[in-house]
């Protein structure tokens, strides 16, 4: 059973190393990443610096480059690395329970560009 502010994402199998998965059953939705060192990390998908999804970013080691306009957000933190953005995203507890990703949400409020409301972005 989940329990309360968990979400089951996925099998481990389904998530390819090296790959991200969008999960929008959350609001604002996460970004779920299974990294070439066989890590799962979970931060909120939405850039900070503009309306972009991080799940369609380049994913180097634990860190993650935003597709639009290149900042790079540390997976284990949610800090970001290099400008336009200045502000970082929520990180999430992300661990394999029984070979199934599952995330622990974050307390913190969330983080979200300017002009962009909570609510799936329609993606």
């Amino acid at each position: 059973m989940t329990q309360p502010g968990t979400v089951r994402v996925c099998p481990l199998a389904d998530l390819p190393r090296g790959e991200a998965l969008r999960v929008d059953e959350v609001d604002p939705p996460i970004a779920v990443f299974h990294t070439d060192d066989g890590e799962v990390f979970a931060i909120d998908d939405t850039c900070t610096h503009q309306d972009a999804s991080l799940s369609e970013g380049w994913l180097e080691g634990c860190a993650v480059e935003c597709p639009l306009h290149a900042s790079t957000f540390d997976l284990r933190t949610g800090e970001v690395d290099a400008p336009p953005a200045k502000v970082g995203v929520r990180a999430h507890r992300a661990e394999v329970v029984d070979g199934e990703i599952v995330v622990t949400l974050s307390t913190e409020p969330p983080r979200l560009p300017p002009g962009v409301l909570r609510g799936p972005v329609g993606r």
